[in-house]
């Protein structure tokens, strides 16, 4: 049974393109990068929780929605690196009876804050911007 030139070519051509498509998969899923990026950001977004309760409920544990707990009911979060380190957002209350609040927070490449700004009406928090630069606070 002979085989015509046209069915040949389509076979090739499908194998050709499974064979890249494997090879392309295999390269991805052991290409260790990716994990590393998620650990780093993983690590981000730990130092950027403890710094928001050293600023908004020292020595007290904050409900967040934040990159390691979204929540798109709250709304959306995120971890984003930028060209002084990393910019972190997300949702913030003290407890049940609070409302959601949202941050934004500017850290360095080594974790260290640049700045912090919450929407909060709490007083302490509104004082604190007056004599923190790295802090902002608005209701």
């Amino acid at each position: 049974m002979a085989v015509d030139k046209k069915s040949y070519i389509k076979w090739l051509v499908a194998f050709g393109v499974g064979f890249t498509l494997a090879i392309m998969a295999y390269l991805r899923a052991t290409d260790p990068e990716p994990m590393r990026q998620k650990l780093v950001q993983e690590a981000v977004v730990a130092e950027s929780r403890q710094i928001l309760t050293a600023y908004v409920l020292p020595g007290g544990e904050l409900q967040l929605v934040d990159p390691l707990a979204p929540d798109r009911k709250i709304g959306k979060t995120y971890v984003w690196p930028t060209d002084v380190g990393w910019e972190v957002s997300g949702y913030y209350r003290r407890g049940e009876a609070d409302v959601w609040h949202p941050y934004l927070m500017v850290l360095d490449p080594n974790s260290v804050l640049v700045s912090l700004a919450v929407k909060d009406a709490n007083d302490r928090l509104i004082g604190m911007s007056a004599q923190d630069e790295r802090f902002s606070a608005v209701p």
